[in-house]
């Protein structure tokens, strides 16, 4: 396998397109899994993902072709740009055409080999899980860690290149025959990991199953923590998109406009992705294979900044890329991979709980899927411990439901937020793991049915 800075050369090289952009990843992967208190697999594994962007331009109009590959035999490289450019002169033209952005040459490390990683970046993790299976509890679970190492280049110069480290471990727990309980954490290299910590929060969550209550649909006060609103608020920043909010097709739109500006909350919170975010850095430029309402191809490079989608709940900032900014008279603002939400209080979620009178205790969230894109609406699943709050104590678990919420309306009757804290959303956790978000009181949120999932 050659290089893949000399991969993007070759590419540019053999490119007969007026231009190309080449974006290279290689990947490595380590996976360890558990069940009922034994480990059962481990396993390491490398890939290289590469992609050839092929432009044709005739005055202001510019078509786009798109191959992707995983071959790592060069001879392979011909057929792929010979695809790409096929493809290319049969495109329709680009709604997002603009100019390739430039640069001065290769920076630092351009030539350097990817960041890989292996087994041995769980030893630590073992070592703590160990004393968990010998408890009575059953305990299941999965460690990932993933290093991508991405080489973006083009005919106009640019060169970029990035290497970025993901992990996370979620472990669930279950005892006797009905009680589940879930726990997870977010990391880059797992020595930030307190398995004890996670394990402790596991059993207290199990010792809470002990007693059952059954209730009924309804809105009941509800404590949010931190993982249960990043997946909230997920969905709510992959919504806020300039072109669907200016054309009417989203949740940002109002009549003749945008909803920038609107005040949503009291609370100072603010929203907002940012690649220089301490341990939850990422990649300080776009590299994007294709394009839609909130990343344009032709933007390749862009340098990435904080951006503030809410601000002091405030509707701020709505994605917009260079074309569509350009269209709609808005500021170039592109989504990040990272998401914090920040503004609360230095309350923790176990102060929340002791302040409340009677309420829910929801601790994860599952299959959530849109209900209706003009509002946002948004239903799921509670899955793995929702608990009884009475009198500033959990009393018990409670059975499941499904809920029906739109996370802006819940930005809007928020009363209470407390520390922002690293987290890993349960139900985003695939595609997305680098949030920090506060616990949240929501004074009634709505529990729409009861649901017989466990």
């Amino acid at each position: 396998m050659i290089p893949a800075h000399e991969l993007t050369e070759r590419v540019l090289a053999q490119s007969r397109s007026d231009e190309t952009i080449v974006i290279v990843t290689d990947q490595h992967e380590a996976s360890l899994r558990w069940a009922n208190n034994s480990m059962t697999t481990n396993g390491v594994s490398s890939s290289r993902t590469w992609t050839v962007l092929s432009i044709v331009r005739d005055g202001t109009t510019a078509r786009v072709g798109s191959m992707t590959s995983s071959s790592v035999d060069p001879d392979d490289i011909a057929a792929v740009v010979a695809a790409s450019a096929a493809a290319a002169d049969t495109a329709e033209p680009a709604s997002d055409a603009m100019a390739l952005l430039g640069d001065d040459g290769a920076p630092d490390g351009w030539t350097d080999e990817p960041g890989a990683t292996d087994v041995s970046v769980f030893a630590s993790l073992t070592d703590d899980l160990a004393a968990g299976f010998d408890s009575a509890d059953r305990l299941f679970g999965f460690a990932h860690h993933q290093v991508d190492s991405t080489w973006l280049a083009s005919s106009s110069g640019l060169r970029r290149r990035f290497v970025l480290p993901t992990g996370s471990v979620e472990i669930n727990g279950k005892r006797g025959a009905d009680a589940s309980a879930w726990v997870g954490s977010a990391t880059k290299d797992f020595t930030d990991i307190a398995v004890s910590a996670l394990l402790a929060d596991l059993s207290q969550r199990l010792d809470w199953s002990a007693t059952h209550f059954d209730l009924p649909a309804g809105r009941y006060e509800t404590l949010l923590p931190p993982s249960t609103v990043a997946d909230l608020m997920l969905y709510l920043v992959w919504t806020m998109e300039g072109r669907g909010a200016e054309e009417g097709h989203n949740a940002l739109s109002r009549p003749g406009g945008t909803r920038l500006g609107e005040k949503l909350t009291d609370l100072p919170l603010t929203l907002f992705s940012d690649p220089a975010a301490p341990g939850l850095e990422h990649s300080p430029f776009l590299a994007t294979a294709s394009s839609d309402d909130s990343v344009s191809v032709f933007d390749n490079g862009l340098h990435l900044g904080r951006v503030d989608w809410i601000r002091n709940g405030v509707i701020n900032a709505l994605s917009y890329p260079r074309a569509a900014a350009q269209e709609f008279g808005a500021e170039v603002a592109v989504p990040g991979e990272n998401l914090l939400l920040t503004g609360g209080s230095d309350a923790t979620i176990e102060e929340m709980v002791a302040r409340t009178e009677r309420g829910l205790l929801l601790t994860t969230l599952w299959y959530i899927r849109e209900v209706d894109p003009a509002s946002l609406l948004l239903t799921g699943l509670t899955r793995d411990g929702v608990y009884l709050i009475e009198d500033g104590e959990v009393r018990g678990a409670v059975n499941n439901f499904r809920f029906n919420e739109s996370p802006l309306d819940l930005l809007r009757r928020v009363t209470e937020a407390g520390a922002t804290l690293p987290t890993l959303p349960r139900e985003m956790k695939d595609w997305f793991t680098r949030t920090a978000m506060p616990p949240l009181r929501i004074p009634d949120f709505h529990m729409s049915s009861v649901s017989k999932a466990t």
